[in-house]
């Protein structure tokens, strides 16, 4: 069995309120009794993309050594790879390999430079087949921005545009289990190409949906959340959520 705990959206700005709330997470993951295999953190790390709020995510991210991360539509992707990576300022997209128990996560670059919607770029989408094809094993494709509608207007605004690309590639490997997604401050489950579409809860802030009254959108009172996927010997996925009151 593998578990995966997943984080996404931090929104380190420098200031105390998101970093403790970060801290609460990480300290909670950190705390316990059987440790997760990994923990990944799907985008807006940053809340502008500065070097000093990378400083103080790679200072609180210290509490989980290991964490795999990937850049969302906040972050900067050169100051994100010095700041985080260790790795020489570039603007090319942010895509990396890991494995975790025998088990691929493609860590992909869904953001557009100065927007807040995404999209795959061609470069991104033939490094992600050359993942796939690579092995024979299970794959996790995780990105920051959902590729399809969740029924918040808000949010779905800002998706990953132009989907169809990942869809077909999807279908053509079997061995994609799921799409873990960030970007939209609240727990969702739904189907992308026949396959899970798994969305963590945000640190940071929880979006309210249309029918509970969407104005502001974003409740920042709301606990900090976090999901548990968890990966059975059968490669049957279960998500679990937690929000820390």
């Amino acid at each position: 069995m593998i578990v995966i705990a997943q984080v996404s959206d931090t929104h380190f700005d420098g200031g105390a309120r998101a970093a403790e709330r970060s801290r609460r997470v990480l300290a909670y993951l950190a705390a316990l009794p059987h440790p997760v295999d990994v923990v990944l953190v799907t985008g807006d790390i940053a809340d502008h993309g500065r070097p000093p709020e990378y400083e103080q995510a790679a200072k609180v991210l210290a509490a989980v050594p290991g964490a795999l991360t990937l850049p969302g539509n906040h972050d900067v992707r050169a100051a994100y790879r010095a700041g985080l990576l260790g790795e020489l300022e570039s603007d090319g997209p942010v895509n990396r390999v890991a494995v975790v128990g025998g088990v691929t996560l493609a860590l992909c670059d869904s953001t557009i430079p100065g927007r807040d919607d995404g999209r795959l770029d061609d470069e991104t989408l033939d490094w992600l087949r050359g993942v796939l094809t690579g092995t024979d094993g299970p794959v996790l494709i995780c990105m920051h921005h959902p590729p399809v509608e969740l029924g918040v207007p808000f949010i779905d605004s800002l998706r990953l545009h132009d989907a169809q690309p990942l869809a077909e590639l999807v279908e053509q490997f079997p061995n994609v289990l799921a799409v873990l997604c960030g970007h939209a401050h609240s727990p969702a489950a739904t189907t992308f190409a026949g396959r899970p579409l798994l969305v963590a809860p945000g640190v940071v802030s929880r979006l309210r949906l249309p029918w509970e009254g969407a104005d502001p959108p974003m409740d920042y009172d709301a606990p900090p959340g976090l999901a548990f996927h968890v990966l059975d010997d059968d490669l049957r996925l279960t998500t679990h959520y937690r929000f820390l009151v």
